[in-house]
C-alpha cells in the first residue's frame, strides 16, 4: 500500500513544481520611480440624516456606502494615497450655523492602512446636515503639495443645505486655484435638482457626475475613479466635429472633447498608415434629464462612404454615460500599391439617439469624449494573437511540456514498479 501511494504522491509534487516553475513569469518590480508624485484621492461622504433611508437594495444608503467603501479600500492600487472626509456626521441639532460647520477629516490623505480606514468608516452613523460647499472647501486643503494627480470623489444623497455658499461656486473657486484638482460626484437619489447641482460641481473642475441606485454600481464607479487617479494625467483637447466627413477636422492620437446635440451626427477624420491599427472610443454623457432608451453609435467609414466597422451601445436610462469603441487594422501595402497614398483617411461618425426630457434645453449639446489611438498593427509580435491564443500561448506551451515530462516520469515509475513486483 505504501509503495503504491508513493509514486502518485511523488508525481503530484513533481507536477506542482514543474507547473510553478514553468507557468509563472517573474513579476515586475513594484514601486519603481516614475518621476511623478503619488496620486491622491479624497473620498467625501455624505453622512447626513437622510442616509438612513432604506432604498438601496433593501438596505440603508449608509449601509450601502459602507459596504462600497470596504470593497474600494480593498481594491485601492498600491501607491495611491487615499483619504476620507465626512459631511453631516457629527452635529445632530437644529442650529443651521453649526450644522454647516459639520465636516471632518475621518482619515487623512496618505499611505493607506486598510484596517484603520475600514474601522473609521464602520463608526459612521447618519446624523445631521448636508454642508457640501464647506466640505469641498476643506477637502481641497486635505491634499499634500506635489505634482501627482489630485481627485475628490463626492458621494451624496441630497442637495447642499448651506446656501448661500453655492457648491458650484466653490467648485469654480477650486478650479481657479490652478492646483489640478478634479471633483467627481455620485448621486444616490435620481433627483433632478440633485443631479443639476452635482453635475455643476463636476463640470467646474473637468470631473464626471454619475447617478447610482445600487450598491454594486456605487462600488464599481468609485473603484473606477480611484483607478483613474493612478493613471497618467491626460488633458483633453477641445475640438469641433463637422456635419460631413469632407469638412471634418483631422485628429491624431489623443483625447478630445466636443458637444453633440440630441440626435446629431458628428464627423472626424484620422489618417492611418498601411500596417497601422486605429483604435477609437467615444463616450456621450447625459448631463441633463433625458428620456429612457437611448444609444450611441461609432462608425469607421471610408472617404467613399463605405462602412468599415462599427461599435454601438444602448441604455435604458439607468446610467448617465454611454461608451463604445472600435478597432480597424489598415492592411499592409503590396508592391503593386506603390502608386497609392501611404496613409488611408478613415472617417469617424458619432451618432446619438438621446432625446431630451420635457422642458429640457437642447443646447449646448451633450458632452462628448473621443479617444483616438493609432498604433502599429497586429503584425507586431507583442500584439498579435499567436495561433489564436493571444498572450496565453506560453501558458499552453508550458502545460504541454509539463504533461509530456509528467508522462515520461509516470511511465518510468510504472515500469519500475512492475519490475519490483516481478522480482518479489
Amino acid at each position: 500500500m505504501i509503495r503504491r501511494k508513493w509514486p502518485a504522491a511523488g508525481v503530484g509534487v513533481l507536477l506542482a513544481a514543474l507547473t510553478a516553475g514553468l507557468t509563472f513569469p517573474t513579476a515586475a518590480a513594484a514601486g519603481e520611480p516614475t518621476g511623478q508624485d503619488a496620486p491622491q484621492v479624497d473620498l467625501v461622504l455624505d453622512v447626513s440624516g437622510s442616509m438612513r433611508t432604506k432604498d438601496i437594495d433593501g438596505q440603508s444608503r449608509m449601509a450601502a456606502a459602507k459596504q462600497a467603501f470596504n470593497e474600494v479600500l480593498d481594491a485601492t492600487p498600491e501607491g495611491v494615497e487615499l483619504g476620507i472626509r465626512t459631511l453631516g456626521a457629527d452635529y445632530p441639532g437644529d442650529d443651521r450655523k453649526e450644522g454647516c460647520k459639520d465636516t471632518a477629516q475621518l482619515y487623512p490623505v496618505g499611505p493607506l492602512d486598510r484596517t484603520e480606514a475600514k474601522t473609521a468608516v464602520a463608526t459612521l452613523t447618519p446624523t445631521g446636515w448636508t454642508p457640501i460647499g464647506p466640505a469641498l472647501l476643506q477637502a481641497a486643503d486635505d491634499f499634500k503639495d506635489g505634482n501627482g494627480s489630485k481627485r475628490i470623489v463626492l458621494i451624496s444623497d441630497g442637495e447642499d443645505t448651506c446656501a448661500p455658499l453655492d457648491p458650484c461656486e466653490v467648485a469654480r473657486e477650486i478650479a481657479a486655484r490652478g492646483i489640478g484638482l478634479t471633483i467627481d460626484t455620485l448621486g444616490l437619489v435620481p433627483n433632478a435638482k440633485l443631479s443639476r447641482q452635482l453635475s455643476c460641481i463636476a463640470e467646474a473642475t473637468g470631473g464626471t457626475y454619475t447617478s447610482v441606485e445600487h450598491q454594486d454600481e456605487l462600488t464599481d464607479r468609485v473603484n473606477e475613479l480611484v483607478d483613474r487617479a493612478a493613471e497618467p494625467v491626460v488633458t483633453p483637447v477641445a475640438t469641433e466635429g463637422a456635419a460631413s466627413c469632407a469638412k471634418a477636422p483631422t485628429l491624431k492620437s489623443g483625447l478630445y472633447t466636443d458637444r453633440e446635440e440630441f440626435g446629431q451626427q458628428r464627423w472626424y477624420r484620422v489618417d492611418v498608415l498601411a500596417g497601422q491599427e486605429l483604435r477609437a472610443s467615444v463616450s456621450v454623457a447625459a448631463d441633463r434629464a433625458v428620456n429612457p432608451d437611448h444609444g450611441v453609435l461609432l462608425r469607421a467609414v471610408t472617404v467613399h462612404d463605405r462602412e468599415i466597422v462599427r461599435g454601438e451601445a444602448t441604455g435604458n436610462g439607468r446610467t448617465d454615460v454611454l461608451s463604445t469603441g472600435l478597432r480597424y487594422p489598415a492592411p499592409e501595402r503590396d508592391d503593386d500599391d506603390s502608386d497609392k497614398p501611404a496613409a488611408e483617411t478613415v472617417c469617424l461618425a458619432v451618432t446619438n439617439s438621446f432625446s431630451p426630457g420635457s422642458g429640457v434645453k437642447t443646447t449646448p449639446g451633450l458632452p462628448l469624449e473621443l479617444t483616438i489611438d493609432v498604433v502599429e498593427g497586429p503584425g507586431e509580435s507583442s500584439d498579435v494573437a499567436s495561433f489564436g491564443l493571444g498572450r496565453g500561448w506560453w501558458l499552453l506551451g508550458a502545460l504541454v511540456l509539463t504533461g509530456f515530462l509528467a508522462g515520461l516520469v509516470w511511465g518510468w515509475l510504472s515500469r519500475w514498479r512492475l519490475a519490483v513486483w516481478r522480482t518479489h
